[in-house]
């Protein structure tokens, strides 16, 4: 799967093929991007969803209250075996859908804390964090800087915590980790840096919440062609030198460097043998 994953709202089965047809990935969202009393309707259309169950997951309700009970029932009348899980925290809870890959999505408190036990759990695949209500949860107005400040837009000291402890408890496990989503979505600009950031930093993808979102962050996620040479090139010299750490331009290069090397290559859909 590739690095785009673009929610759509569950009530809008207009919107699904297209979603399909622009992101590597959809999120069928059943939570809050749909009014309580649109929720049945939502069901219902995810049920009748013909989309790709390999490239199409669903958004459910947090454990624990009706509307998951009822997104649950829902999912047992389609065909999509793959479901984001709100609010997630319970790791009981989690490891009860055992017939489901689950992503969980860890956006309160309690959740960012049991990252690291949900990630070791066999049925999930991915985790994912949320900064507003995880701020929320904590009592707090904002993940981010305002406009008055010289740090405008950026997240807070506890949302990049708990965005760091994320993706360390997904690495540590194996598992896919993806990045919150980018609320201000006409600043396409602000979403770029924070991709290439997420990118870099090791996340697998980041979330999508409009369509627009989704070209920035593919080339977010997509090295440069001087990239791609920089990295080839290195590895051609590390084959060639024959030994673990060797000189390249003025560099001491080892492991680590030659690993980054290859993740660009990989994120560049290329392949490299040694």
């Amino acid at each position: 799967m590739g690095p785009t994953l673009l929610f759509v709202p569950g009530d809008r089965p207009d919107r699904f093929s297209k979603a399909a047809e622009r992101s590597d990935a959809v999120i069928l969202d059943l939570e809050d991007a749909v009014a309580p009393a649109d929720k049945a309707k939502a069901r219902e259309h995810m049920a009748a969803s013909t989309l790709d169950p390999a490239t199409t997951m669903v958004r459910i309700n947090a454990l624990g209250t009706e509307a998951a009970r009822l997104d649950l029932a829902a999912l047992a009348l389609g065909r999509f075996n793959t479901i984001m899980v709100a609010k997630a925290s319970d790791v009981d809870a989690i490891a009860a859908l055992e017939k489901y890959n689950v992503v969980v999505l860890c956006e309160t408190a309690a959740g960012i804390q049991a990252a690291q036990a949900l990630a070791h759990l066999p049925n999930v695949v991915a985790l994912m964090w949320g900064a507003e209500d995880l701020v929320a949860s904590l009592g707090g107005s904002s993940s981010r800087f305002g406009a008055d400040s010289p740090q405008a837009g950026r997240y807070r000291a506890v949302a990049t915590h708990a965005r760091s402890q994320l993706l360390l408890a997904a690495a540590a496990a194996g598992k896919a980790s993806i990045d919150s989503i980018y609320a201000d979505f006409a600043d396409l600009d602000g979403l770029a840096a924070e991709a290439e950031d997420a990118a870099a930093s090791g996340f697998s993808a980041k979330a999508c919440i409009h369509p627009s979102q989704v070209a920035v962050v593919r080339d977010a996620y997509r090295p440069s062609s001087a990239e791609v040479a920089a990295a080839t090139e290195l590895l051609a010299a590390a084959e060639a030198a024959g030994t673990g750490v060797f000189a390249f331009k003025g560099q001491m290069v080892d492991g680590p460097i030659l690993l980054h090397a290859r993740q660009t290559l990989r994120r560049a859909g290329l392949g490299w043998n040694s």
